[in-house]
């Protein structure tokens, strides 16, 4: 798939996620085999662009190209700004929120509240793309809700706009995320736009992978929480899709190693003390399913000191790996 100059090497994408997709998990994720990964949301406001949080979320040393931000806010002007501003600290492409469905987003008009004021999104968009020189892109659900499922009005006026890709998550702002996603509404906006378009939502496994692609018409799927604890699923995927057979599950050594590697990277990044904090849900996730999986975890989240939290994994997956286990 292609974005703006940017040939992507497969159809698959991370999905940003606040408090997920920071750094060391979008490298990771790529190395697994995500073609592209999206950062977590930066706020337009002004007044947050140098806030120590935001300029981590802006981190995009040694990251594996075209490196992808995503900003969020109700204004025009500010969101040309943050785009701006991002671009200059090395940006690729910026990717507008129009998709979350939280409500202290919502509550500001912005991410997924956006689709009720179709004007203010074509007024958003505009001012995004005249600001800077990479492609944008843009994120959203299906409607704000059930009865109103505007979506390809929205992507027409995003295309008419110069936005060049289209992710949408298949439930609209009053769903949230409960419920099965629906990719009628995606299969509708495929048709109706040129631009691509990535489909997001309830994709956990490279059969659903491949049904998504198939009924759909989509250039590419994205992996939101699926990849939580699971990077792998990329690799899963993607060997899926090229060969129609199905990747072995990883045992629990190469687990450790995966989870290792990307847990010293939280410590490098955030330095020790917010490290291992973040470190923790990493490490439930990647421990769920297996076996005394929650003791573990309880261990995991009353350690203080990385020293001690790497002590416990590496106790545990060494036990998981002398019994050959493999990933649940």
């Amino acid at each position: 798939m292609q974005i703006g100059p940017y040939k992507l090497r497969n159809r698959l994408v991370l999905a940003p996620m606040a408090g997920v997709t920071d750094r060391p998990f979008r490298q990771l994720c790529k190395a697994m085999g995500a073609g592209l990964a999206v950062s977590e949301m930066v706020s337009c406001n002004s007044a947050l662009l140098g806030s120590r949080q935001t300029l981590r979320r802006m981190d995009h040393e040694g990251e594996v190209e075209p490196r992808t931000v995503q900003i969020a806010g109700a204004d025009p002007k500010m969101m040309a700004d943050a785009a701006r501003f991002n671009v200059e600290r090395g940006a690729q492409i910026i990717d507008i929120n129009m998709g979350c469905p939280a409500k202290k987003v919502c509550n500001v008009m912005a991410g997924s509240a956006l689709l009720r004021d179709e004007h203010l999104v074509g007024r958003i968009l505009e001012a995004v793309v005249a600001a800077v020189d990479v492609p944008v892109t843009l994120k959203l659900r299906t409607g704000w809700e059930p009865g109103n499922r505007n979506a390809v009005v929205v992507a027409q006026v995003a295309e008419q706009a110069g936005v060049q890709a289209l992710a949408i998550h298949g439930r609209t702002r009053a769903c949230g995320f409960a419920g099965e996603a629906e990719y009628q509404t995606i299969r509708d906006v495929k048709q109706a736009v040129t631009v691509p378009v990535i489909a997001n939502g309830d994709i956990t496994d490279p059969v659903k992978a491949r049904q998504v692609l198939e009924s759909t018409g989509v250039d590419a799927v994205m992996i939101g929480r699926a990849a939580q604890g699971r990077p792998w699923i990329f690799r899963e995927v993607e060997h899926y899709l090229s060969t129609g057979q199905f990747m072995p599950e990883p045992r629990a050594k190469e687990i450790r190693t995966i989870m290792i590697q990307h847990i010293n990277n939280l410590y490098a990044f955030y330095g020790e003390y917010t490290g291992v904090r973040v470190a923790r849900k990493h490490i439930g996730w990647y421990s769920k399913g297996q076996r005394d999986g929650a003791g573990f975890r309880r261990q995991i989240n009353s350690a203080e000191s990385a020293e001690e939290q790497m002590t416990l994994i590496e106790t545990y997956f060494d036990r998981l790996s002398a019994t050959g286990e493999m990933a649940a």
